[in-house]
């Protein structure tokens, strides 16, 4: 496994999702922009995992999908625990605790876990 590439790819996808769901509260469709934002993330998070995913494994690496996705996540909780929650959850009243029990949270990284799964079986696993 190249951990180095990991995560400097995991700190890519955080930075691009991250990107995404603060431009997704400039777009107004739903009244409630959080849960607009927490929609749009869901959505966009898979083909940025998928890019994520090919970029690690472009170079014939073979690390099992699971611990690449895993990996992957952790570096976006982390990130999460540095710079989202306290810039833009703690401001308003939010908690830690709040963020990180949150069903959004763990759906995406469930996405995060599946869709490099699903990358490894389907272009590297042959």
């Amino acid at each position: 496994m190249k951990y180095t590439r990991t995560i400097f790819i995991g700190i890519l996808i955080w930075i691009i999702g991250a990107s995404l769901y603060t431009l997704s509260y400039y777009v107004p469709l739903l009244e409630n922009a959080e849960q607009q934002a927490n929609i749009w993330l869901s959505i966009v998070i898979v083909p940025i995992v998928w890019l994520g995913a090919k970029l690690y494994y472009k170079n014939g690496v073979h690390t099992y999908g699971l611990r690449t996705g895993l990996i992957f996540f952790m570096i976006s909780a982390i990130l999460d625990a540095l710079i989202t929650v306290p810039f833009t959850i703690l401001p308003y009243g939010g908690s830690y605790y709040d963020f990180f029990v949150d069903f959004g949270f763990w759906f995406i990284g469930l996405e995060f876990i599946v869709t490099t799964i699903v990358y490894w079986y389907l272009r590297v696993h042959r």
